[in-house]
This record gives structure tokens, C-alpha cells and sequence, in this order.
């Protein structure tokens, strides 16, 4: 499994804290987790400003711009540039291409903090087509995977800080990242299996948080069949997977999982 940050810059920090406990206030330490902002520039025009967890800044860069329909093939990027002392991505396609409207006003939403991008989510969903897979898995496989991620995930055992996302063909995990951000982490694993053309039919996404119906649509882009998190979906991924070919696993812990979607893909 490849876990590689790919980075020079330290994921976490230690710094001194105070601490409260029954005996009082008393000196200690603690590990705090990296944030950095790193803006992507796409053929020299600045797309957008990620927060995110230090390394992995091409799987990042080539996991959002699949995320966002941006590029469909490895073929269509030229060069990715990363360098995050200086906080950039610089990515060049061989194609003109356009973010679009949706993009801009998608993003400019969250940006202000306004609850204001469903609809364009849902005119993105619209645009793509379902997931086809005959491929099932096991949930025995499933939970055991997950068991995996846990065990993987050093940064958040030493932080709390991290999100942490995966590729498994059902026996194994493929590749992992941690990342402060959810969304961040799922882009670097679906960017490492984009640029290096791991065949998406027979995989699954895992994560730790909460399911998304971004999380879907990134999923659809990708070609992968199943999503399988220890937290949560929402409503809307839900009728996303529904309508987009997706097996969607939740609460998948100890010996227990919740399929919200094509029941099919999974068996026991």
C-alpha cells in the first residue's frame, strides 16, 4: 500500500499546552496537525485556494480537477507543478478548459459560508452517467477493510486532527492519505489511481467521516462502485447513489454495516 505524503514540510507539530484534569491545571504537550493553503492555477489562471494537509500535491491537484469535471484522462494533463513552500499548484492540460459557471458559483458559495450549493450539485448529477459495475463485495471483506484503515491511520491516532481516506479491491487497501480536510483526502487517493490508470470498476472508496453527496459525484467521475465509511450519509448521497449506480455502505464498524444503496453490489 502506498502511503506516501510525497512532502518535506512536517504533517504535525509539537507544541506545549495546558491541560485541566481532576488534579488541576498542569503543564503538558500535545501533536497539532499541519494546515496550509495551496491555490491551484490551471493553464495560469488561479482556479481556487485549497486548505489542506502538507503532500501529495499532484494527486490533489489531478483528484480535484477530475472531482470538478475539469479533465476525464490522465492524457489530458500535460504537467502538474507543486510547490508548497511558496503555497502553489500549477497545473498545464493539453486542451483549453473551462471551469464554468457552476464551478465558479459552486464555489463561491461555500466559500462565503452560505448553504447555497445543492442546486448545482444537483445540475452537476444530471450531466453524468450511472456507474456500470457487475462487481460485488463482500461485507465481511468491507469491515475488515475498515478495520485496515483504522489501523493505518497513524496522523489521527497522534493528532485527532485528520481525516483519512482509501482504495481497496476488497482483500487490501491500494492507497491511503490523511488529510484535515475530508474532501482533500478522497481527491488524493482518486488523483494517485487517475494519474497512474488503476482500474476503477472492481474498487472501493473507504472513509472515515461522513458521506457527502460531493463524495458521490467524485465517486461517479472516478468509475468507482462502492463507498464504504464509519460515519454517515446524507439524504442527498443517498439518492445520489441511488440514481448514480453507487453502493453506499455506513456506520461500517466492528461487525456491522448499513447498505443505503444497490443492495445488490453487496453480499454476505
Amino acid at each position: 500500500m502506498n502511503e506516501n505524503t510525497g512532502t518535506s514540510l512536517s504533517l504535525y507539530t509539537k507544541r506545549n499546552i495546558t491541560i485541566f484534569d481532576r488534579s488541576g491545571m498542569q503543564s503538558g504537550s500535545a501533536l497539532i496537525v499541519s494546515e496550509m493553503p495551496l491555490t491551484i492555477f490551471l493553464n495560469d489562471v488561479e482556479l481556487v485556494t485549497l486548505t489542506c494537509s502538507p503532500g501529495a500535491g499532484e494527486e490533489l491537484a489531478a483528484g480535484f480537477l477530475l472531482s470538478e469535471g475539469l479533465v476525464q484522462s490522465p492524457a489530458d494533463i500535460r504537467e502538474i507543478t507543486c510547490c508548497e513552500e511558496e503555497g502553489l499548484l500549477r497545473v498545464r492540460t493539453n486542451s483549453p478548459v473551462s471551469p464554468g459557471e457552476n464551478f465558479l458559483r459552486r464555489h463561491i458559495a461555500v466559500c462565503c459560508g452560505k448553504v447555497r450549493a445543492a442546486p448545482y450539485i444537483a445540475s452537476d448529477a444530471l450531466r453524468l452517467q450511472p456507474v456500470q459495475s457487475s462487481n460485488v463485495f463482500a461485507a465481511p471483506h468491507l469491515l475488515q477493510l475498515m478495520v485496515l484503515l483504522d489501523e493505518k491511520s497513524a496522523t489521527f491516532r497522534l493528532t485527532g486532527g485528520v481525516h483519512c481516506a482509501a482504495l481497496a479491491d476488497g482483500r487490501d487497501l491500494l492507497v491511503m492519505y490523511e488529510d484535515i480536510g475530508r474532501h482533500n483526502a478522497v481527491d488524493k487517493v482518486l488523483g494517485h489511481a487517475f494519474l497512474r490508470r488503476i482500474a476503477p470498476a472492481d474498487k472501493c472508496l473507504l472513509l472515515s467521516g461522513r458521506i457527502s453527496s460531493e463524495i458521490i459525484i467524485k465517486a461517479v467521475r472516478s468509475g468507482i462502485p462502492l463507498v464504504v465509511s464509519r460515519s454517515a450519509p446524507t439524504l442527498l448521497a443517498v439518492d445520489l447513489a441511488e440514481q448514480l449506480g453507487i453502493a453506499l455502505v455506513g456506520f461500517a464498524r466492528g461487525q456491522r454495516l448499513n447498505v443505503y444503496s444497490h443492495k445488490e453490489k453487496v453480499v454476505t
